[in-house]
């Protein structure tokens, strides 16, 4: 039973339900940077996923899927941005608010276009495509973890890096980073700090679009009503596990991204679904209540040495 569930499989399916946490991740920890609290990922993930496939079937392109995700998420960026930077509204509040957009739109449009109810998958659809690598085909561990997977698996790892150098290495990326921590200082600085803020949010809504395209072309080939199941709640956990540092990001993602893979796996050794469904959120609550324990030794080592 053990070997049916923790084998090579497993490890190929944590690189495939990883990725869309580690696309909206990226996007939630430029808004985190920047002093937002994104907790709207959800909702922009399921708008990415729902035109993704709708690019895809009107095209007959899985390109202008991604395409027409990346604009829709690009979109639902800029309206949390005009709320919460410009109207100041709340941040918690909006990003509920997109949430529950998110769904009531998506279902409405299922039903306007399509005229199914729950889910619609079509010949019509046309998958992101598969990369081969053929240099690993010899190696057999490596060939069965890592190749074959959808072209947006192999894209999200480039995308840590570029991240990565965009927040350390690049003037953009120090803005970012002191409009988070002193709005007023970079202010001082010449450099708008709304201006900033909107980027972040904009790229946050791009990064989510994306992982949107991944659930509904790549990991999947179709849509179904609500199909983030709360991933850009585990993304914005991931962010919080990896201090918001792409690299510990990427890291926390994978390791999501196998409790959800092992909570699949363990549905086909006969262990019910609903059990096994709450394996990655209860796997997240835990992973949190640690953090937030570390974190508290911490401060409280610190009164203890003034």
């Amino acid at each position: 039973m053990i070997k049916d569930v923790f084998d090579l499989a497993l490890l190929q399916n944590t690189i495939r339900t990883a990725t869309p946490l580690i696309l909206a991740a990226l996007g939630g920890l430029l808004t985190m940077h920047a002093g937002i609290l994104n907790i709207g990922m959800d909702g922009m993930i399921l708008i990415g996923a729902f035109f993704g496939v709708l690019g895809s079937y009107f095209f007959g392109s899985s390109l202008m899927g991604v395409l027409l995700a990346i604009l829709s998420g690009i979109l639902i960026g800029a309206l949390f941005g005009l709320f919460v930077i410009e109207l100041k509204a709340d941040e918690f509040i909006i990003g509920i608010a997109i949430n529950i957009f998110a769904g009531g739109l998506t279902v409405f449009l299922l039903r306007s276009i399509f005229g199914v109810k729950g889910a619609f998958s079509s010949p019509q659809i046309v998958p992101l495509p598969d990369i081969h690598i053929p240099l690993l085909d010899k190696i057999g561990v490596l060939d069965t973890i890592f190749n074959n997977h959808s072209v947006l698996v192999y894209v999200s790892w480039i995308l840590v890096a570029v991240v990565y150098i965009f927040l350390y290495k690049t003037p953009y990326g120090y803005w970012m980073r002191g409009v988070g921590e002193s709005a007023e200082a970079l202010e001082t600085a010449g450099i708008n700090p709304k201006r900033v803020k909107y980027l972040s949010s904009i790229l946050c809504g791009l990064f989510c679009g994306v992982a949107g395209a991944h659930l509904s072309l790549g990991y999947l080939t179709l849509f179904t009503e609500n199909m983030s199941a709360g991933k850009g709640f585990i993304a914005l956990a991931a962010i919080i596990f990896g201090s918001s540092n792409p690299v510990k990001v990427f890291g926390a993602s994978l390791l999501f991204g196998f409790f959800d893979a092992l909570g699949i796996r363990l549905q086909l050794v006969g262990i019910p679904s609903q059990f096994t469904q709450m394996i990655p959120y209860l796997a997240t609550v835990l992973i949190l209540f640690l953090v937030a324990q570390k974190r508290l030794s911490v401060r409280k080592a610190k009164r203890d040495e003034v």
